[in-house]
């Protein structure tokens, strides 16, 4: 193993420099959301809470949900936000599941705003991944988390849909936003997306899939679709909640099933859900 030094791997009192963590704060079961206040809306669902820490702005909480020992922590916007957080992460836990609860914008006709997207994988439309791999390496979602979100969002009934993500590096241009005062250099980005099948556009999934899958770990994402960007509406007020809220439980639904089945204890959930992946609950 490297002999790391100070400046290689800072630390701040024995704690992570960035998430302010050590070793046992964090469980092996860790949702991650983009917004520092969406991890009290997770964290509410939870039956116990035993941890609150905000540093910079990364916050997590840990606490217990239905028998299992979580975690939720905020990544900031941005893969390079991902990348500080997950590598921090990685010291101080063992083999963590990682779930990604988050926004996106749409990018096929037929997903709605407010809809929920499984991600599969992500084109990798950053570079924070480029400092770890070939240009050409796959960003590809751990295919048992793909199936506990898909099972989720049945046994929760949320509409969903099951596609490739694109993770662009930034909000405006880097998502080919049209722009009032600054140049955008590729303004068909979204649509040369589209005709590619690409299901939906954000900013994170990338980096979680290839760091996950480096490390050997379990990682995946589950969005819902704030915008529409075929035409151009966005959702808002008590609807945008709405969706939130269903992310935020097929997100706790899909991680619990996970811990259900490692523990060895799949009971009625595995059957019950596996035997409903494909049916009539999946809208492409």
């Amino acid at each position: 193993m490297t002999d790391l030094s100070q400046a290689d791997a800072p630390r701040t009192g024995g704690r992570q420099y960035h998430i302010a963590l050590e070793r046992g704060e964090l469980a092996e079961y860790i949702v991650l959301v983009g917004d520092p206040g969406r991890v009290a809306k997770v964290s509410s669902r939870w039956d116990s809470v035993e941890l609150n820490r905000s540093n910079r702005e990364i916050t997590t909480a840990t606490g217990s949900y239905q028998g299992m020992r979580i975690s939720a922590i905020s990544t900031g916007m941005g893969t390079d936000n991902v990348e500080i957080v997950l590598a921090e992460v990685m010291e101080i836990t063992d083999q963590p599941t990682l779930i990604r609860i988050g926004s996106s914008g749409a990018l096929q006709p037929e997903i709605a705003l407010g809809d929920l997207i499984v991600s599969i994988g992500a084109v990798r439309l950053e570079n924070t991944t480029d400092f770890y791999v070939h240009p050409g390496y796959p960003a590809i979602a751990h295919r048992d988390v793909v199936w506990a979100l898909e099972a989720a969002c049945l046994e929760t009934g949320a509409r969903y849909h099951v596609g490739m993500t694109a993770t662009a590096s930034g909000f405006y241009a880097p998502q080919g936003r049209a722009m009032r005062t600054l140049p955008v250099r590729y303004p068909d980005l979204a649509e040369e997306l589209r005709r590619q099948r690409v299901a939906n556009l954000e900013m994170e999934s990338s980096a979680l899939f290839v760091l996950a899958g480096l490390a050997g770990l379990r990682a995946g994402t589950v969005c819902a679709a704030y915008a529409q960007r075929v035409d151009g509406t966005f959702l808002e007020g008590a609807a945008k909640e709405a969706a939130e809220a269903r992310c935020i439980d097929v997100g706790l639904a899909g991680i619990h099933l996970l811990w259900v089945i490692d523990n060895g204890d799949e009971g009625d959930h595995q059957a019950r859900w596996s035997g409903s992946i494909g049916g009539q609950g999946r809208k492409r």
